[in-house]
């Protein structure tokens, strides 16, 4: 707090510690302060600044990326206790503080255990010896893991073109329950975010990445994303290839479950801010509009095509 206020920044400390604190050192609670010290010096130069993840720009963060990488291996990280860390659990790991460095990766007990000596995990109580409950300490971390499961599952759609052609071939067909069972079927394999604490539009962001991770792979369409068009910026556009026809595509996340209400909202706004604008002044005639909406790891997708 007093560097906040030295720095003029008070009103922000809230927004601070949502996304920097949360590390423990001993019984003392501590924040990052490469971060606090980052914050403060970008918002001195611009009070509207979003927060940004400073610390991913320190490291090549090889830990994370093995540690995610190894759900798909046996007898390592399960899907389950990822999923349940990214949604603000906490998992059960003994920990051991005397590794040499050759030790650092070479099982999962040591990668949880560096994990927590490296600060991508905390501990929010310790139970009985070694035995720590682990549990992700801010919003920047959290962040920093949702990326690379993001980028793990991009990887993973290279190896099934066929599907990925699949659930493009039904968006430009306007088979919009196709496409629904389809993607339901990638969100199943794939890790949810739903953590109460963590504001709508993050979990919108997090589904918006997996549709522009399996969008991207489909050749000739050229996928843009949260592009300016009418009054605003739409969440995904795609011109296909050298046919006449535009895609818009709005997602939205329904925290009370109800996927169609959400949908209707997504239309509405793809309507009132004209988000097709930019498709028809290139010359685009058919536009097919979708509403996709999520809600844990079930989906609806809504359709309204115009045309000139």
């Amino acid at each position: 707090k007093e560097l906040l206020h030295y720095y003029g920044q008070d009103t922000h400390y809230e927004t601070v510690k949502e996304w920097y604190d949360g590390y423990r050192f001993g019984n003392v609670d501590v924040y990052c302060p490469w971060d606090v010290i980052n914050y403060c010096s970008d918002h001195i130069a611009n009070q509207e600044c979003a927060p940004k993840n400073y610390w991913v720009n320190t490291s090549g963060n090889d830990v994370i990326h093995r540690f995610i990488n190894s759900i798909y291996e046996p007898q390592k990280l399960t899907k389950l206790e990822l999923e349940h860390l990214v949604n603000g659990g906490s998992v059960q790991k003994e920990i051991s503080q005397e590794m040499t460095y050759k030790e650092l990766y070479s099982s999962i007990d040591n990668l949880w255990s560096t994990l927590f000596m490296t600060g991508y995990l905390t501990s929010c109580s310790n139970t009985d010896g070694n035995r720590y409950d682990l549990v992700i300490p801010n919003r920047e971390i959290r962040n920093i893991i949702t990326e690379h499961i993001l980028k793990l599952f991009k990887e993973n759609i290279k190896q099934d073109g066929q599907k990925v052609n699949a659930f493009c071939d039904a968006l430009l067909t306007e088979k919009a329950d196709v496409a629904e069972k389809l993607f339901s079927d990638y969100m199943q394999k794939m890790i949810s975010v739903r953590d109460t604490f963590v504001q709508k539009p993050t979990k919108e962001n997090f589904y918006h990445g997996i549709l522009l991770g399996i969008l991207g792979f489909k050749e000739n369409w050229l996928v843009t994303s949260n592009r300016e068009s009418g009054d605003g910026f739409s969440d995904i556009m795609i011109q296909v290839g050298d046919s006449e026809v535009g895609i818009v595509i709005e997602v939205k996340y329904a925290n009370d479950g109800n996927l169609e209400a959400e949908c209707k909202k997504a239309l509405k706004q793809i309507d009132d801010t004209g988000y097709a604008e930019a498709l028809h002044q290139d010359g685009i005639c058919k536009i097919l509009k979708y509403a996709i909406a999520c809600y844990k790891k079930t989906c609806k997708i809504m359709l309204e095509a115009e045309k000139c």
